[in-house]
């Protein structure tokens, strides 16, 4: 899964937010990955190692709410 995501790609997560969706917005690459939740707003940050390890799949950028 290495360098198949950049900043601004929606992905989804293996396991829900609270707020009952895995659709993530990347909002920062680095050393840290910030993502931002599609549905509520809120943002996190995990080290790469961690984000590798709970990312299922990158979605293209024209992904709806739809999960």
């Amino acid at each position: 899964m290495q360098n198949s995501y950049k900043l601004n790609d929606t992905v989804i997560m293996k396991k829900p937010h609270a707020c009952q969706t895995n659709l993530w917005k990347i909002t920062r690459v680095g050393v840290d990955i910030k993502l931002k939740c599609v549905n509520c707003g809120r943002e996190i940050m995990l080290d790469r190692l961690e984000f590798e390890k709970k990312l299922k799949k990158v979605v293209n950028e024209d992904v709806q709410k739809e999960v």
